[in-house]
């Protein structure tokens, strides 16, 4: 499954200064009026939408035919795709933070106290989770229908975990549970196995696709 990573990671190589000078350009856009922790966001969700640009590649040089007749595992196709998401999920989540720490220091909106970097760790770590939820379930949906109307469809990826969270939120306000800032707080800490199981059921279902679509 190494090599299967690595594939993608050469792949996408060439877009990184690409990517860099994009987030950069960001940075301006955003620290100095949304500040650092929606900066950091971007940063991730946009790094973890990569992921689809490496079935546009897989696409082009019809890499999936090629794969089925090697000792590869279906399996482990998928799920390289999903590892290689953590990876471009966390460059990007650290990326963010970075940049976003020096352009913050830059226009003075934030300082170098433990207390701000602490919650900027947490920060960084809660849109590393994002990402990785929405990223997810773009899988799915490329295997589903192809990287091109998979593109299309990303918007799907963040209105359904969205509107999964509203759908809680508005059962708990139904049942009388009220959220506290202890609960949100133990629910944020939370979010990294939330995320995991997501990925999890989004592999499965991923996995699914693949093998129907490729016995049919």
């Amino acid at each position: 499954m190494k090599s299967l990573i690595l594939k993608d990671l050469y792949n996408i190589g060439h877009n990184t200064k690409s990517m860099l000078f994009i987030l950069i350009i960001f940075a301006v856009a955003i620290i100095p009026f949304s500040g650092v922790s929606s900066y950091i966001f971007i940063c991730s969700i946009l790094c973890s939408m990569m992921i689809v640009t490496t079935f546009s590649f897989d696409d082009n040089s019809n890499w999936i035919r090629y794969a089925l007749i090697l000792p590869i595992s279906k399996k482990n196709i998928v799920l390289a795709k999903f590892v290689t998401l953590f990876i471009f999920s966390a460059c990007g989540a650290l990326t963010g933070l970075v940049i976003g720490t020096v352009g913050g220091r830059i226009t003075k909106i934030i300082d170098f106290s433990l207390s701000t970097l602490c919650e900027l760790l947490f920060l960084t770590l809660a849109a590393l989770v994002i990402a990785m939820i929405f990223g997810g379930i773009s899988i799915p949906l490329v295997y589903k229908f192809g990287a091109e109307k998979g593109r299309m469809l990303l918007l799907v990826s963040f209105l359904l975990p969205i509107g999964l969270c509203w759908v809680i939120y508005q059962l708990l306000g139904a049942l009388g549970i009220e959220l506290t800032e202890k609960s949100i707080f133990v629910l944020l800490c939370c979010f990294p196995i939330i995320a995991l199981l997501w990925d999890y059921v989004m592999y499965r279902i991923s996995y699914k696709i693949f093998y129907n679509k490729d016995n049919n």
